[in-house]
């Protein structure tokens, strides 16, 4: 009986210590605060992850002696940048590239007085030794709406090769990797992978597309939004390329 007793005893006082500890959850911790389990607070949600290449240099529109059109109307701004457009301007190859501040205000003035677009089309140019040029105005960090493919100009930036790029012509390298280095920094932190394809609404029917949702790819052509030959097919080819070196740049 006694060595029964002393069994219960020793239970009773186990079964304490589990509530004394089960308890413990409620204690006040350091700073005077209760906290309950279901109190803690909740673990921050992931970050999304950011996708931006670094920015390139960029010579600006004051040093190539862009003039702008009195009656110009104010910059317009897209959201986002969604995708990038890539065209030639089928001006002739084998140019010193010394030269192309000049061959841009020539180009500037078909753009703004030929076509009165008021401004040159572009966003940017790239020339054959790489450098890149600012082409319309509104600030090269923001996402200008250019006049450069009929029907999807919101939301894309237009990058223009300086040359003629059809079928059989030599694509230089360094124009090739300034026009990615471009597109990894233009597509922003959060933008769509340069590889893929993406969801852009045609606002003219005089486009490639009637006027709605179509897809088009991230790093296209200006035949694939407009029916025409430009970029050039030898450029077009290049243009996978020229999107899995964005995605290279923007470390993805």
């Amino acid at each position: 009986m006694q060595l029964t007793r002393v069994r219960r005893q020793r239970s009773a006082a186990a079964f304490a210590v589990l509530v004394l500890l089960a308890g413990t959850s409620t204690l006040l911790r350091s700073g005077g605060n209760r906290h309950t389990a279901a109190a803690l607070p909740d673990r921050p949600a992931a970050a999304r992850p950011v996708h931006q290449g670094p920015r390139p240099a960029i010579v600006p529109r004051s040093a190539w002696h862009a003039e702008a059109v009195d009656t110009a109307p104010a910059a317009r701004y897209a959201p986002a940048v969604k995708a990038a457009v890539v065209h030639h301007t089928s001006t002739p190859n084998g140019y010193d590239c010394a030269e192309v501040p000049g061959m841009l205000r020539g180009l500037y003035e078909g753009h703004a007085h030929g076509r009165d677009w008021d401004d040159i089309g572009y966003n940017f140019l790239v020339d054959a030794c790489g450098t890149i040029y600012e082409g319309r105005a509104g600030g090269v960090d923001r996402p200008v709406v250019g006049a450069h493919t009929k029907g999807f100009n919101e939301g894309t930036v237009g990058i223009a090769a300086v040359g003629a790029f059809d079928r059989g012509a030599a694509v230089p390298r360094p124009m090739l990797d300034s026009i990615a280095r471009l597109v990894a920094w233009k597509l922003g932190p959060y933008g769509p992978d340069p590889r893929g394809s993406v969801a852009l609404v045609s606002t003219s029917d005089e486009s490639r597309f009637p006027q709605g949702a179509e897809a088009l790819p991230v790093v296209g052509g200006h035949s694939d939004g407009y029916p025409t030959r430009c970029p050039g097919a030898a450029l077009y080819a290049r243009l996978p390329e020229i999107g899995a070196r964005a995605a290279l740049l923007q470390r993805r």
